[in-house]
């Protein structure tokens, strides 16, 4: 990795160095897709452009109050109705890279699943390089715990001097069971920890997804597939609790919909793309339970602050 991509929390924004491009299926829709990742200007944003569309209908930006749908999959939305879907595994591995600026062009109306994991949009990310450009990088900081959900489902955020996830899963599948991970994005903790834990999903489901337009272009490739208490991938686990570790992956995805890197801590208890974007939506409507903030305004962490110690109370 290189030491740019490691730095991931500079203090400024950075965009890349140079474009690069890429082909795959997208997962529910099963067409394949071409995207193409090119630098933006400072203050651009993460913004997707369908090629396929006419210029004055085709640009939508990966803002939280665009997502329109949060059936397994996150998918942002313009005013046209031109949408982009499955965009979380490519939003978290700019979030993990540190990249705030980027134009996304796509062919297609959905990002190409690869490996089911933002490991191949990493590797992407470093081929192509990283620059750091002359302006501040702004944070959103969490001045307070926001909560959606109830008590067997939650997502919350809740002010830390840190950028951490924690998540917990239980499933009724022995291969899955309950699992739970804490992860803090620095470091390259990112790539090293999460890039390259897969999406999951119950082969007895397959059959149903598909009726509905869904998963047509899933398969062993792309995706961890469970049948009862077994896992059919041939060479099985990337890690032990893969599957924790990817919902971790998803949430910094959807998150990353803020506009800013989140300055706070994020824990989920059984929760998915839905309540993680009603989170956004219930952190933004209280204007008292977050401000903005340069990343150079933000000092340095206490040696002993860990968040791990905070998240009883949140549950």
């Amino acid at each position: 990795m290189s030491e740019q991509s490691q730095n991931n929390e500079t203090k400024f924004q950075q965009t890349l160095k140079s474009p690069i491009n890429c082909t795959g299926i997208g997962l529910h829709s099963g067409s394949k897709v071409s995207m193409t990742l090119k630098p933006a200007d400072v203050n651009t944003g993460i913004v997707f452009v369908r090629t396929d569309q006419p210029a004055d209908r085709a640009e939508v930006r990966a803002d939280w109050d665009r997502v329109t749908d949060t059936k397994l999959c996150t998918v942002v939305s313009n005013d046209a109705g031109v949408s982009i879907g499955t965009v979380e595994h490519l939003m978290a591995a700019l979030r993990g890279c540190g990249i705030d600026n980027v134009v996304i062009e796509l062919n297609g109306p959905e990002v190409p699943i690869m490996d089911g994991s933002s490991a191949p949009f990493v590797f992407l990310i470093e081929c192509a390089g990283i620059r750091e450009q002359e302006k501040p990088r702004r944070l959103i900081r969490v001045l307070k715990q926001v909560t959606v959900g109830d008590g067997t489902r939650f997502a919350t955020l809740s002010p830390s001097p840190s950028m951490s996830f924690s998540f917990e899963i239980d499933f009724a599948s022995a291969a899955v069971a309950r699992q739970e991970s804490y992860v803090k994005l620095t470091n390259g903790a990112f790539k090293g920890e999460l890039a390259r834990a897969r999406t999951f999903g119950f082969l007895h489901e397959v059959d149903q997804l598909r009726k509905l337009g869904l998963a047509r272009g899933g398969s062993l490739d792309n995706a961890i597939v469970i049948n009862g208490d077994k896992v059919l991938n041939e060479g099985g686990l990337r890690f032990s609790d893969e599957f924790v570790r990817h919902k971790i992956l998803d949430s910094i995805g959807d998150l990353y919909l803020a506009g800013a890197p989140i300055l706070g801590h994020f824990h989920g208890c059984r929760s998915g793309h839905a309540l993680n974007n009603q989170l956004l939506r219930a952190l933004f409507a209280d204007k008292t339970a977050w401000c903005y903030v340069d990343a150079e305004e933000v000092g340095a962490l206490p040696m002993n602050w860990d968040v791990r110690e905070k998240v009883a109370a949140v549950a």
